[in-house]
């Protein structure tokens, strides 16, 4: 039956530098494929990968490997018989996950195919060491010096077991040479493949290049908008500005409407008072004239005297004290008719700028 893949996928393939080995070399330059492939007749497992004709990978499994996951999407194996460490890179982690579940589970087989073929062995081993006994002397050198007649009947198990190794490779060189032939398929196929895309990756670039010019004059044409919208924004920013002064002015004049509406009750209000003014002076006057009568007509009541003196004492304090309240009332009455005056000559001034 030979050898037969059983998982393929695809991923960037690396050797370790096997002179610093530390770094690591790519043995593709692109993503290749990868494959696991189980050979019936070994009973054996293989990684192989193959770029164009050039094979970068063969590696056979064994229960001692170890697949380890170094990042999210690259892992590694070393094996010692090709003397170097193999690295994958793979494009998602689920790429990666899946290969190292089956690397663990052809690990796993191929132990179980060892232990196996241990238990086999150690089988016959018994098997013969129960049934056989030590050939005598005299056997072991007929078996020396015997014709080819008695070589070829001791011989026989051993030609035996040589034919059926020899009919087990030339099945193996025959599915070989079926899977070389599979191979060039494949290769040409993919350089075909490649053919095309050489020739759409051509066609993309001249596209790209005429793209570029186009996101190029497209740029240009943003830029020039982009700067008439600046001008635009600085010419609204202005307007808009403006407006908020005549706001501001309107809404000044609207409260200096409102408080000269309340200075001018409040002059009212003075001038009301101003006009109870020469009642109060009359009825002072009033007053004087009859504290004077009083003292001449009391001149002979010292008692009298004495009391509408002080009457006449407190009488005049008061009336000092109210001269100089109405006083103080004229004065703040004369200073609040300046302020409106100049008000009004602000107002005339605000309203001929506005």
């Amino acid at each position: 039956m030979g050898e037969q893949p059983i998982f393929t996928t695809r991923a960037h393939v690396f050797q370790i530098d096997p002179g610093t080995k530390k770094n690591w070399v790519p043995a593709s330059k692109q993503a290749v494929t990868v494959s696991y492939f189980y050979d019936v007749t070994r009973n054996s497992y293989r990684i192989i990968s193959v770029d164009g004709a050039k094979v970068i990978i063969n590696s056979t499994i064994t229960p001692n490997m170890t697949f380890t996951k170094t990042s999210q999407k690259f892992g590694q194996w070393a094996d010692s018989r090709a003397n170097t460490v193999f690295g994958l890179g793979f494009s998602t982690e689920q790429q990666l996950t899946k290969f190292a579940e089956k690397f663990q589970e052809v690990k796993e087989a191929a132990r179980l195919a060892r232990d196996k073929s241990q238990d086999k062995t150690e089988t016959s081993s018994d098997h013969s060491q129960e049934s056989g006994c030590e050939t005598p002397p005299s056997a072991q050198a007929s078996s020396v010096n015997g014709t080819d007649d008695e070589k070829a009947s001791h011989a026989g198990p051993a030609d035996t077991f040589l034919q059926s190794e020899n009919n087990k490779l030339k099945m193996a060189l025959t599915q070989s040479a079926a899977n070389v032939k599979k191979w060039e398929t494949e290769l040409q196929t993919l350089r075909e493949s490649n053919a095309r895309l050489s020739s759409a990756l051509q066609e993309s670039a001249a596209s790209a290049e005429q793209w570029k010019r186009q996101l190029a004059l497209c740029r240009d044409e943003n830029d020039r908008l982009r700067n008439k919208i600046d001008q635009l924004d600085e010419q609204c920013g202005e307007i808009n500005r403006e407006k908020e002064k005549n706001s501001q002015l309107k809404r000044r004049i609207e409260e200096l409407e409102l408080e000269l509406q309340e200075k001018e009750t409040e002059l009212k209000d003075l001038r009301k008072q101003s006009e109870i003014i020469p009642q109060l002076m009359s009825q002072c006057d009033y007053v004087s004239e009859k504290l004077e009568a009083a003292e001449r007509d009391n001149q002979n009541l010292e008692d009298k005297v004495r009391s509408l003196k002080s009457d006449m004492e407190e009488s005049k304090y008061r009336q000092r004290r109210l001269k100089e309240g109405l006083k103080n009332s004229l004065e703040v009455l004369d200073g609040k008719i300046d302020g409106l005056q100049d008000l009004r000559r602000g107002l005339s001034r605000l309203g001929s700028d506005s």
